[in-house]
């Protein structure tokens, strides 16, 4: 049986290699290490599609070093130190050392990734990771401080009608079809920026069609994917589609749809933390204020999940979908910590006021630190007005109450204490 289209042109060498150009152009971080010669461990963070399996295999035969490689998905404990023994025993004098490639590292265990440690610090191997989470909360602290993270982009358009070009003028099987194609809208959109998805989707509608000459239209794109239904694919494919709806349907207050799409993540075999995780985000960034419950409720949700696993965990799951969907909702909390990112990025490092710094030392006290502060709880209703800005951001205003019936009392509460400050 022939490979896939997206294996047939996977990329040898750099020169190939397509997108990224932050990271592997001429002078990028990342090309210059691989012209000297030497590379450190670092850790992938990408959506699906993108080139990093492909990027490290590049790397591994430019500089001439064994290549190991494991699945997270399939490898435990035993096969980590398996592989760094043999890593042990291949790697010569003065050589660069074996790289042991990790495909989905996020979903390796404490203990697997901890079993890494040693190897990576002494230089046994350097670790080249892939991941599409966020490493920060999937990677153990250890390892992710003696690794580099490099972060890698969607393909953009540009990029992508390169790969079909590449595609349709240099494949062994396509060239023989004499494809053009006449619109590339469909093939575009529904590839969504991965690589991956986009070949596959082009070697659907060939083998959809037996025309020769081949010409692609958008219509023959949408009619083959409709006939043949890409599965949910928790790896890439529509994991990021299906997550998206998933969400925007919990954001626009519509149960049916949010636990459709759940159950489409349920069936497709998603790991349940990831689900999970995003009720947890949605909870803070779409209800917030309007039901501070509902961020409550999103954890037990993940908590219980964590516990009970497959397949009860999918009852708190859609507990907190319906509970979410159904609730008042508000992004005041969301745009106010961005509005105070913004206004911190612009404006620096403002000093704190005197009377609410802190005084530990009789120094600091002669100094005038504390001096001046009020304690709200010696005033009746536990408040006195008192400067908590910095001297040159008094008066701005980051957080804006959404009338909610939840949050119309807090809103009403700070305009009790503040007055005018507050009026919208």
């Amino acid at each position: 049986m022939s490979q896939p289209l997206a294996e047939r042109l996977r990329p040898r060498t750099l020169d190939d290699y397509i997108g990224q150009r932050h990271l592997v152009g001429e002078g990028a971080v990342l090309r210059r290490m691989i012209d000297a010669g030497r590379i450190s461990s670092f850790i992938l963070w990408g959506p699906p599609g993108v080139g990093k399996t492909t990027l490290a295999q590049i790397i591994a035969h430019r500089l001439e070093t064994p290549f190991y490689t494991l699945s997270a998905v399939t490898s435990g404990v035993k096969d980590v130190r398996d592989v760094i023994e043999k890593a042990q025993k291949s790697r010569f004098f003065n050589e660069a050392s074996p790289i042991l490639f990790i495909d989905e590292i996020h979903r390796f265990s404490k203990s697997q990734q901890d079993s890494l440690l040693g190897a990576v610090e002494r230089g046994i191997v350097t670790l080249i990771g892939a991941t599409t989470e966020n490493p920060s909360f999937e990677v153990i602290r250890p390892l992710l401080s003696r690794c580099q993270l490099y972060v890698l982009k969607s393909l953009e358009k540009d990029d992508l009608l390169q790969l079909l070009q590449r595609a349709i003028t240099t494949d062994i099987v396509l060239k023989e079809r004499r494809i053009e194609l006449k619109e590339t809208d469909a093939l575009l959109r529904y590839s969504g920026g991965d690589a991956r998805k986009l070949l596959n989707i082009l070697e659907l509608v060939v083998e959809s069609s037996t025309d020769t000459p081949l010409l692609v239209r958008d219509d023959m794109v949408v009619a083959a994917l409709q006939q043949n239904p890409l599965a949910y694919d928790k790896d890439g494919e529509m994991h990021y589609d299906i997550i998206s709806a998933f969400i925007k349907s919990i954001r626009g207050s519509d149960p049916d749809a949010a636990l459709y799409w759940l159950a489409r993540m349920i069936e497709g075999g998603e790991d349940p933390k990831f689900i999970a995780r995003r009720l947890v985000i949605s909870a803070a960034e779409d209800i917030g204020l309007a039901n501070p419950n509902a961020l409550l409720l999103a954890n037990a949700a993940f908590d219980a999940v964590q516990k009970i696993g497959w397949p009860e965990g999918r009852i708190p799951l859609a507990e907190a979908t319906v509970y979410l969907a159904t609730s008042a909702k508000s992004n005041s909390a969301y745009l106010g910590v961005d509005a105070a990112i913004d206004l911190v990025r612009r404006t620096g490092n403002q000093p704190v006021p005197l009377p609410i710094r802190n005084a530990p030392t009789q120094l600091m006290k002669e100094l005038g630190y504390h001096d001046g502060y009020k304690y709200p709880h010696d005033y009746p209703g536990h408040f006195t007005e008192q400067q908590y800005m910095p001297d040159a951001l008094t008066g701005e205003r980051l957080w804006y109450g959404q009338h909610s019936p939840s949050e119309q009392k807090l809103y009403e509460r700070m305009v009790a204490l503040w007055g005018d400050r507050f009026k919208n």
